[in-house]
């Protein structure tokens, strides 16, 4: 028996790693998009294989019907230093009726067709400067010195030019956008200022880009300048833009003791002002907030006459299901204010959290719309309000409101005012103290100040008699937007990041696991449920006797393992969850400040230059993630940081932020604050992972240095381990060395790497890794086909293979949607699994294991999702 599920695995693996064909027909690319209206626009990332493609000038963009359609490109990174060719490719277009597209490309293919109506982008960065944008129907302006957001808008449909008349949304001065804090002495009120305004990479004519720098200024000296950073996105010939908005909370936290410098003894960068976790955990000051988030949000003035009306709507049903929509058409009667409440269980998030039980989903969601006398109530908002009179609207939508609550749209109909608060001021204030003073991970930490958030907010104008559907649609485009696929084949083909079969094929034993695995997570999700402002996009690591525990703060690459699945199989719900994972690990789960503004030589006083160098340092911190906690900031280490699947939602999504936070990841490196501890062990391992993929990113030349030492001392280690790269306290650790050296191997085609990569899978088929039981043991994989893929020797096939017999996973009894528990089915999980159970095959520890199939996506990384595909 055992013979026949050996020979059964060696031929899963030779299907899965042996049998690719050539990417469709010659010189084009078929791309599926789903949930695209007409009109929507669409932009996605595709990869080229090396010496494929040499200019985006050469590719075109064909319909169902074979007509090509205007069309954007952007190179966005090179195959360089092993081929001058494009590897990563940007493409944008509007959505026709077709779901599916052909990207053309090749030598004679030039683009023949192209839009109408470019854009006119304008962006002046003097002192006084102003940034604007031209779409046609849309004209918008921001201003330094104005409201640190949007200061004018005018609307035309005509699009036959801007006239006074054609205002129809202002400023608010120096309240564009906001983050207020609240403290013992009350509201200190933000004020947003404008340092620099730039035009992005991915801009066109079809599609703009502005990207704004600035930061909110405070009343009171205990509070810090608090930085943020807006994208806008504009459309040719729409009249909608898209708004990524990301903030800083600078505030202290709570009111422990000031640590004057003491660092913690697992983060310290020097020895003499060590903290005391023994005398830290009795400060109770660290249970107790001091700088909460009073509101935070946008806000713009309208400028509408005569006889409004408001439209929204609500969700029917309970909050955990899709439900229908249920509009709003309110007509304005005299009313001051009309307003969209979204909240949800304990905004703050602060333990103890309420949660659903193993057999019962809780209660606790609130939809609550407000227009004088009448109020609708429902669990779950759409995300969207419209104002509009007789002849003009102004739609404001956030994406993820109910996933992210508590929100508020509010119309303040007196001032003539609309906000979106992201976080409302109708709620309890956002609170950043520990829930207890017990030390955890060697640490009794609070590491809130720094970190940052992004929302995502539509802001459409149209037509006053749109109707309430009509509004939706278009909000949509930006709250619900197309996703676009190029095909698993493709992508794998590729070769940007090896070889990986797609998810239809034969051998469906190996592909439950990863099926059954990404299900299982969402239905968590929406159990427990995880969510909030700042927990939705993560997942909890254990789940023991029927509880979940611990924020899994993206370890390893969490999000990466989202962005892989989703090029094998184009399933849309794991491209929002790739999105919404990645946005929030780079965000809340890294430190992003106290930093000094960057340089960037735009005034002619040379006297700027030295003025910027008096700034204070640059926090050592700065670049590095989260430990796994009870609470999300909570716990600091330094080999905790996974810039994979940030800089997949770069290429993937043309999501910027993705390659900005990633460079701070890659300048910590640079730094060495920890010496050489961060030169061993898996931080040595992950970093060169990181480097690798942050210097194909960027091609510049202090990643390459860095990387290039780091992975010379690595295989120094070697030489003197046996050949054996992994220490065995990091045994689990295998997949970030021989992702981070085939990554290495495929831009320098290094012989030094190669034999290293050889030797170290001849190391692991001699003595399997089992210091950390099935992590380590399971982990070996990968390193196990990389081995077999340098050498053609079938004993590392073989091996690989009888290794992998424990992640077949049997099919469940019934199918998913039969299982309405979170008992039930994680019950069901495990009957299908074939995890070996404690002291069962190569586990030695007795324990109950933290490998269990029902758990999260933690030990899974070491085990399945870096082997599986």
């Amino acid at each position: 028996m055992k013979k026949l599920l050996l020979i059964t695995l060696l031929s899963i693996s030779l299907a899965l790693f042996g049998c690719g064909e050539q990417p469709g027909a010659p010189g084009s690319i078929t791309i599926t998009v789903q949930q695209a209206e007409p009109g929507a626009p669409v932009k996605f990332g595709v990869p080229f294989p090396k010496g494929e493609l040499h200019s985006p000038d050469h590719v075109r963009v064909l319909n169902s019907r074979g007509q090509e359609i205007a069309s954007q490109k952007t190179s966005v990174t090179t195959w360089e230093p092993a081929d001058g060719s494009i590897k990563w490719l940007w493409v944008f277009f509007f959505a026709d009726e077709s779901e599916e597209y052909s990207v053309e490309y090749g030598e004679n293919v030039r683009q023949t067709v192209f839009t109408e109506n470019p854009i006119v982008f304008k962006n002046n960065q003097r002192d006084n400067g102003f940034a604007e944008i031209n779409t046609g129907p849309l004209f918008l302006r921001v201003n330094k010195g104005g409201s640190g957001f949007i200061d004018r808008v005018q609307y035309n449909p005509e699009m036959d030019g801007f006239g006074d008349e054609h205002l129809i949304a202002s400023g608010i001065d120096a309240r564009g956008t906001f983050l207020d804090l609240l403290d013992d002495a009350g509201v200190d009120t933000s004020r947003a200022v404008i340092h620099q305004h730039f035009i992005e990479k991915g801009s066109g004519p079809m599609h703009a880009i502005l990207r704004v720098e600035g930061e909110y200024e405070y009343d009171r000296d205990d509070h810090e300048n608090a930085p943020f950073v807006t994208y806008i996105h504009a459309y040719a010939g729409k009249p909608y833009v898209k708004v990524l908005h990301t903030i800083t909370y600078t505030g202290i936290p709570d009111k422990s003791e000031p640590l004057d410098g003491r660092q913690h003894a697992d983060i310290a960068t020097q020895t003499e002002r060590i903290i005391s976790e023994e005398e830290r955990s009795q400060d109770e000051g660290l249970t107790q907030p001091k700088d909460r988030i009073s509101s935070m949000g946008f806000g713009l003035q309208y400028h509408l006459d005569g006889a409004k009306k408001v439209k929204a709507a609500l969700r029917d049903g309970r909050w955990w299901e899709e439900g229908s929509t249920s509009y709003i058409e309110h007509d304005v009667n005299g009313e001051e204010s009309i307003s969209l409440f979204q909240t949800g269980p304990d905004p703050t998030r602060i333990p103890p959290v309420t949660t659903s039980d193993k057999d019962q989903r809780i209660d606790g969601f609130k939809a609550l719309f407000e227009a004088g006398e009448t109020t609708l109530e429902a669990e779950k908002a759409e995300g969207w309000i419209s104002l509009s009179d007789d002849q003009w609207g102004v739609t404001i939508g956030l994406r993820n409101m109910m996933e992210e609550y508590p929100n508020e749209f509010v119309v303040d109909l007196d001032k003539n005012l609309m906000h979106a608060y992201t976080w409302s001021p109708n709620e309890v204030p956002m609170s950043f103290e520990r829930a207890n003073t017990v030390t955890e991970a060697g640490m009794t930490g609070n590491f809130a100040r720094g970190i940052t958030k992004t929302t995502e907010l539509v802001l459409n104008f149209h037509s006053g008699s749109d109707s309430a559907e009509e509004v939706r649609r278009h909000a949509n485009h930006i709250l619900n937007p197309p996703v676009a696929h190029a095909g698993a084949e493709w992508y794998s083909n590729s070769g940007v990041y090896g070889t990986f079969a797609g998810t239809d094929h034969e051998f469906q034993s190996l592909e439950r696991s990863a099926t059954y695995k990404l299900q299982w997570m969402l239905f968590n999700q929406n159990w427990e449920p995880w969510y909030g402002m700042f927990d939705y996009g993560d997942f909890k690591n254990y789940y023991f006797n029927n509880n979940w525990v611990q924020w899994a703060n993206n370890e390893p690459a969490m999000d990466y393992q989202w962005w892989l699945n989703f090029m094998r199989s184009g399933d849309a719900e794991t491209y929002n969850m790739a999105k919404a994972m990645s946005r929030h690990t780079m965000d809340v789960d890294n430190t992003h400040w106290p930093r000094p503004n960057w340089y960037r030589g735009d005034t002619n006083r040379s006297l700027d230059w030295f003025e910027h160098e008096m700034q204070d340092e640059i926090s050592p911190y700065v670049g590095i993630g989260r430990r796994h906690s009870m609470q999300q900031w909570t716990s600091k280490l330094s080999a905790h940081v996974w810039v994979q699947g940030w800089i997949a939602s770069y290429y993937l999504d043309g999501y910027h932020r993705g390659l900005d936070v990633a460079r701070l990841t890659g300048d910590y490196y640079v730094r060495r604050i920890f010496g050489d501890h961060g030169l061993t062990g898996r931080r040595l391992y992950l970093s060169v992972w990181s480097l690798s993929e942050l210097y194909d990113a960027t091609k510049e030349q202090v990643y390459l240095d860095e990387l290039n030492d780091r992975v010379d001392r690595m295989l120094t280690l070697q030489a003197r381990q046996g050949g054996r790269i992994a220490i065995d306290r990091y045994g689990y650790s295998q997949n970030y060395i021989s992702h981070g050296l085939s990554k290495y191997q495929q831009m320098f085609d290094s012989p030094a790497v190669e034999q290293a990569l050889i030797d170290n899978a001849h190391s692991l088929y001699n003595v399997g890794p089992l210091d950390h039981d099935m992590e380590s043991y399971l982990s070996s994989i990968h390193p196990l086909l990389v081995g077999y893929d340098l050498t053609g020797n079938d004993k590392f096939f073989i091996e690989a293979c009888e290794r992998s017999r424990h992640l077949l996973v049997d099919e469940l009894e019934n199918p998913w949607e039969f299982y309405q528990t979170q008992g039930e089915l994680a019950e069901a999980l495990e009957s299908v699994s074939n995890l070996p159970s404690a002291g069962e095959g190569p586990s030695f520890r007795g324990r109950n294991p933290i490998w269990t199939f029902s758990g999260g996506m933690r030990i899974y990384g070491w085990t399945h999702a870096f082997n599986v595909p």
